[in-house]
């Protein structure tokens, strides 16, 4: 299974503040253990919601939105692409991720192709596997 681990922004991470030698030091640790066990498939941190935009689709219509945007507690620092056995297995790992006092991790189970069921024709699920096989070879 996979699992999107998302970090939530903080005051800090939304005021750009960058993190200090020693958190990134244990940060590298704790993804080079995760990368050694064969579980993360991608993470990465984000720029604060400053430098960002949403899009809001009403009908026809698209509107673009400049950050930053006011509630924190709704925003994302980074994320971890994880593939692990359980959502409890998941937990557990990342009950040991060095996160500062005050932060916070969710955790969502990734859909699968099989999550659609017959909503997902051969057809499309079809062209999700050329869609799939197209981002593997980009990768190599």
């Amino acid at each position: 299974m996979r699992f999107m681990v998302l970090v939530k922004a903080s005051k800090d991470s939304e005021a750009g503040v960058m993190p200090g030698e020693q958190l990134l030091t244990a940060m590298t640790r704790f993804n080079e253990e995760l990368a050694g066990s064969g579980a993360l498939l991608a993470g990465e941190g984000l720029h604060p919601s400053s430098r960002g935009v949403r899009i809001h689709f009403e009908g026809g219509k698209r509107n673009v939105t400049d950050g930053p945007f006011a509630e924190t507690k709704e925003l994302l620092a980074g994320f971890w692409l994880v593939q692990m056995k359980s959502l409890p297995e998941c937990v557990e790992f990342f009950k040991r991720a060095p996160m500062l006092p005050g932060d916070q991790l969710e955790i969502r189970k990734v859909f699968e192709a099989d999550d659609f069921g017959p909503a997902l024709t051969p057809e499309l699920r079809a062209a999700e596997d050329r869609m799939r096989a197209q981002v593997d070879k980009r990768s190599e």
